[in-house]
C-alpha cells in the first residue's frame, strides 16, 4: 500500500475527508495510475497516526480521498531518537539519513567536528540540507513512518551538546569505552518515552578535546565492539541496537 504525507488542515475528521495535493499528485495519477477506489496510506507527520483513506476523485490539482479509519498505534518508536553525526565526505549522509530513517530515528543533526573533512558555508550548507531533507521524506514513505524526521542545520560540536542537554540518554562510541557489558547495560536501561541522543564521528572519530567535553557533559561513553566501524556503520549499529530494544520494550513494558 502507498504512504503519502499530507499537512493537517488536509485532513477533515468530521466530514472523513482527506485531500492529497502539490507533486504527490501527478505521482499518484501518472506514475502509479491509481483509479478511484482504491486504498492509500495518509500521515500528517505530526500525531504518529496512519489514516487508511479510499480515493474518491482525481482532479487536476488534487486528489479527494474518503477517510476509512484511523490506526492509533502506528509504527514510531516509543522515544525519540536524535542522531548526531559528524558530516563524512563524499555522499555518505545520504545513505546515512536514508537508513536512519529506516530504523526509526526522531530527528538527524549534523555536526561539523573538528575532523570533518567537509567544510559547508551557509549557501551549500542550505542545498546540503535540502538535498538530506528530500532523502529522509523518501525514506519515510519507503518504510511507511507516520512523520519525516528532521534534518536540522548544521552545528558544531559544542552546540550539539548543548542541544543533547536536556535528553534522557546520552551516547557516544569511544574506543576506550569500557566494555560491551556496560553497553548493555546501558542499552538495557532503555525505557518508552525517553528522549536518547546518539552522537556519531566523521571519519577518523572525535578529537580527544570533544570526547572529553562530551564526557564532562555526562555523555555515556559505549563501545561497538572489538573492531573500528566507518561512521556511516557506527551510527547504523547503534540505531539498530536501540531499535531491537525499544520494539522489544513496546511489547513488554
Amino acid at each position: 500500500m502507498y504512504q503519502f504525507f499530507v499537512e493537517p488542515s488536509q485532513i477533515d475528521i468530521n466530514n472523513r475527508r482527506i485531500i492529497i495535493a502539490g507533486s504527490d499528485v501527478n505521482h499518484v495519477k501518472n506514475v502509479l495510475r491509481m483509479k478511484p477506489g482504491e486504498e492509500i496510506s495518509v500521515s500528517n507527520g505530526v500525531d504518529g497516526k496512519e489514516y487508511r483513506c479510499g480515493i474518491l476523485t482525481l482532479e487536476q490539482e488534487r486528489i479527494v480521498c474518503e477517510l476509512r479509519f484511523v490506526k492509533e498505534d502506528g509504527v514510531e518508536l516509543s522515544s525519540k531518537v536524535y542522531l548526531f553525526q559528524g558530516l563524512p565526505k563524499g555522499d555518505k549522509m545520504e545513505l546515512i539519513v536514508q537508513k536512519a530513517v529506516e530504523l526509526g530515528v526522531y530527528q538527524i543533526i549534523p555536526v561539523a567536528a573538528k575532523r570533518c573533512v567537509v567544510k559547508l558555508d551557509e549557501k551549500k550548507a542550505g542545498a546540503k540540507i535540502a538535498r538530506w531533507q528530500g532523502i529522509a521524506e523518501a525514506a519515510a514513505k519507503q518504510s511507511k513512518r507516520a512523520i519525516i524526521p528532521q534534518v536540522t542545520k548544521v552545528l558544531d560540536f559544542t552546540q550539539a551538546v548543548k542541544v543533547a542537554a536536556d535528553m534522557d540518554v546520552r551516547m557516544i562510541p569511544y574506543e576506550l569505552a569500557e566494555g560491551m557489558e556496560k553497553t548493555r547495560e546501558l542499552m538495557d536501561s532503555l525505557k518508552p518515552r525517553q528522549s536518547i541522543a546518539v552522537f556519531i564521528g566523521p571519519e577518523g572519530g572525535f578529537e580527544e578535546t570533544e570526547i572529553q567535553e562530551a564526557l564532562a557533559n555526562g555523555i555515556e561513553p559505549v563501545t561497538l565492539g572489538k573492531r573500528i566501524l566507518r561512521t556511516e556503520t557506527a551510527g547504523l549499529t547503534v540505531l539498530s541496537w536501540i531499535m531491537y530494544r525499544l520494539e522489544d520494550r513496546d511489547i513488554t513494558d
